[in-house]
């Protein structure tokens, strides 16, 4: 992955009693591996290009990240980038619980994208303790599965919250019933690669603000990039 740069597209969809949409924002960026960490530049908000001065910023930005980043010695980024991966590790440590904390009972076969999958269905075991803290929200999650037969690599995933989660610092909620779709897709016959994010929900943030609202992330335009390649507008 770190020998790629894509675009990022975000839409979050804020919705009526209804379940209709009352308001929209969209914002696209593109992200590139710069020795070891990920960096972004801003593209488009609202599904229009940025203005030129805010364009010239975000390149101004990226060249002087690339800057600082020459400068260092091979064991300032070492140090730099083995931090990174360690806090990477240790933010996904808690997937490592799933085999033990479901049931997994096979649904049959299936296509997704051309590809041959199996069909997993995931149920909470109950009375499970879970060892990561990170791991408990699970607990409330069923979801289903589309393993590729050939490379042992989900597809897809689709997930429904059977209960309220709390999360993060200020108590954010995700009411019971809340849609949770996650897809990759295969790049370049090397890899596997996000494609798409999907949540749909209703919940809370913080004491007081009640909010009904969809959010869908989609990766695209995956190519190969070297550090010492310009990076330009996407149109070019």
């Amino acid at each position: 992955m770190k020998d790629y740069i894509w675009i990022a597209r975000l839409a979050e969809r804020h919705l009526d009693s209804n379940g209709k949409v009352r308001s929209e924002n969209k914002r696209a960026w593109e992200t590139v591996i710069l020795y070891g960490e990920p960096h972004r530049r801003m593209l488009e908000r609202d599904g229009k290009p940025l203005p030129p001065n805010e364009q010239r910023k975000e390149q101004e930005k990226l060249d002087k990240y690339v800057s600082k980043l020459e400068r260092e010695t091979p064991e300032q980024r070492q140090r730099r980038v083995a931090g990174y991966e360690k806090e990477r590790q240790k933010d996904r440590e808690f997937l490592t619980e799933i085999p033990d904390l479901y049931d997994f009972r096979s649904e049959g076969d299936d296509k997704v994208d051309g590809r041959d999958v199996w069909v997993i269905s995931a149920t909470p075991k109950p009375g499970y303790q879970p060892k990561h803290g990170d791991a408990k929200p699970l607990l409330k999650i069923r979801g289903k599965l589309w393993i590729d037969k050939s490379e042992y690599q989900w597809v897809r995933l689709e997930a429904e919250t059977m209960d309220t989660i709390s999360y993060g610092l200020f108590l954010a909620r995700l009411n019971r019933g809340a849609k949770l779709v996650f897809e990759q897709t295969r790049v370049n016959d090397e890899l596997w690669l996000p494609k798409r994010e999907f949540v749909r929900g209703t919940g809370r943030i913080g004491l007081l603000k009640k909010v009904a609202m969809e959010q869908e992330l989609t990766w695209s335009n995956y190519r190969k990039f070297r550090v010492e390649s310009k990076v330009v507008p996407a149109r070019q």
